[in-house]
């Protein structure tokens, strides 16, 4: 098994370094996937500490980046969050090898100029759409549910943008069926998003389209062709 979780180490970090080199560096996981938590990093459980301070404080910052209004912040936060969260566990899934899992007590985060970026101390190694759907339960349901509760923003909504976390990085970077991944995970991100050709729609909204003076995302749902 440590061979072939090396290999897949290999793979997920020499995919993860193109993607870092088209986009100039400005990537939300290192390609590694590993950190060495220092000052500059945030453990991601501090984000459930109730009364949510943390994760109000950067639900505002999003937010006012974008002069929106709170419940937009708290998509648009989730969206890149949750994005870069999904992206290693659907590169491991569509190269065929073990998943790479960070557990949410060794998860840390950092504002950058990715939006956030997100490594773990430790990352434990799975296999196939359970250990996904066992990673999206552990680390992020929980901050589906408490974003949802303090911005008012629906649940589906915010589980679109990790759907599309599968569908956009298997349509772009590595070839893969996300949608018999969509379906091997399950609910809640089965459904959420459909194909289009080569590309494909979401069938709920990051609420982007919202802003003024903004163009929707190319697969935002209300661009999608009525019957």
């Amino acid at each position: 098994m440590g061979d072939v979780v090396a290999t897949e180490v290999r793979d997920v970090t020499g995919v993860l370094e193109r993607v870092a080199a088209e986009r100039g560096g400005v990537i939300g996981v290192p390609p590694g996937l590993v950190v060495t938590p220092d000052a500059t990093w945030t453990p991601a459980s501090e984000l459930l500490r109730p009364p949510y301070t943390l994760l109000g404080e950067l639900v505002e910052q999003t937010a006012a980046r974008w002069n929106a209004p709170r419940h937009v912040g708290a998509a648009l936060f989730w969206k890149t969050y949750g994005y870069w969260h999904t992206l290693p566990m659907a590169l491991a899934w569509a190269l065929g090898g073990p998943i790479p899992v960070m557990p949410l007590a060794e998860t840390y985060f950092k504002v950058s100029e990715a939006g956030v970026t997100i490594g773990a101390s430790r990352v434990r190694w799975g296999s196939g759409p359970e250990a996904i759907r066992e990673a999206l339960e552990e680390s992020q349901a929980p901050l589906v549910r408490v974003l949802s509760g303090m911005a008012k923003v629906g649940e589906r909504t915010l589980w679109g943008s990790t759907a599309e976390a599968f569908a956009h990085p298997l349509t772009l970077m590595v070839p893969g069926d996300y949608m018999a991944l969509l379906r091997a995970v399950g609910r809640p991100v089965d459904g959420l998003v459909e194909p289009a050709g080569d590309a494909y729609f979401r069938r709920t909204c990051c609420l982007w389209v919202t802003l003024p003076d903004v163009e929707p995302c190319g697969s935002c749902c209300v661009l999608k062709p009525r019957p």
